[in-house]
């Protein structure tokens, strides 16, 4: 980043980060964990000496609506799939049925040699883009409402087996990250999600496009704001599978291993005899600890 040559352009510069809600002070003092850095586990979690370390996974991987059946998760061994991603709760989740979800299923599969990545579809931005999920936009106290679905992610998580110490990633679909007002309160909501997920022990991810919710909380990161995602899941379709050359993020941000990148989506794929509808990844990034 350049230095700033005057006092005028510093203050300025502020002021307008200040609209845009990247220095907006939260209701308590900032989280003690830096931008993009792996949260430490929170009050509820073990004594510092006790944590693990996050449980880390390098490959790919695959993500869709309704959890498959064990047997279908079984069957797919036969791919070079290593890890799922699993929509496990939220007010703007798509798949709402999941027959086949419980704390037997994550135990099962991982059993058979997957990882989980836990996403949780909560409340989405004021100025999102999709007309579906325009029913499911953030209120007017962000913080408190990011508060108070993080304490639901965290409940549904523990219910599920996924343990202290793993990511829960916050899925935010498309939005127009350009309008300030609505840009401050996405971001607002974001913070408070994260350092309620943290302070519950677990590290808190973020999910969304690579040219709107990526961009917008990397460059909230470049302006040193605190309690933002400690691991970053990009979507960018239509070109290679990567993980350290994407456009919005520098090389240094969420590095090494906490990135992943979904790459193409709405694809179908048949192995075992079994024919899912994903988006593919791969990924360099914690994953669940399940018990």
């Amino acid at each position: 980043m350049r230095w700033l040559r005057s006092h005028k352009v510093i203050v300025g510069l502020g002021f307008v980060l200040l609209l845009m809600g990247l220095t907006a002070a939260p209701p308590a003092e900032a989280g003690p964990w830096a931008p993009g850095a792996l949260a430490p586990a929170g009050s509820h979690a073990p004594e510092p000496g006790a944590r693990p370390g996050p449980l880390v996974y390098k490959g790919r991987a695959f993500d869709t609506c309704r959890a498959p059946s064990a047997d279908t998760m079984r069957r797919w061994r036969a791919s070079s799939y290593r890890a799922v991603g699993v929509y496990f709760g939220g007010r703007g989740r798509a798949c709402r049925a999941q027959p086949h979800l419980s704390h037997r299923w994550m135990r099962t599969v991982h059993g058979q040699g997957w990882r989980v990545l836990p996403l949780y579809v909560g409340s989405q931005s004021t100025c999102v883009f999709a007309k579906h999920k325009r029913n499911v936009r953030i209120g007017g106290h962000p913080w408190k409402q990011g508060t108070a679905e993080a304490r639901d992610a965290v409940r549904r998580a523990a219910a599920l087996g996924i343990r202290p110490g793993s990511p829960l990633f916050l899925d935010m679909e498309a939005y127009a990250h350009r309008n300030k007002r609505c840009a401050r309160s996405t971001l607002l909501f974001v913070r408070g999600w994260d350092r309620e997920v943290s302070r519950q022990g677990y590290l808190p991810g973020f999910y969304s496009s690579a040219e709107s919710g990526v961009r917008h909380i990397e460059s909230a990161r470049r302006a040193g704001v605190r309690d933002l995602p400690a691991v970053m899941w990009f979507a960018r379709w239509g070109v290679r599978a990567q993980l350290d050359k994407e456009p919005v993020l520098r090389r240094t941000a969420w590095a090494p291993a906490r990135r992943i990148h979904q790459y193409a989506g709405n694809v179908r794929e048949r192995h075992g005899g079994r024919t899912l509808l994903i988006d593919r990844n791969v990924m360099h990034a914690p994953v669940a600890r399940i018990g």
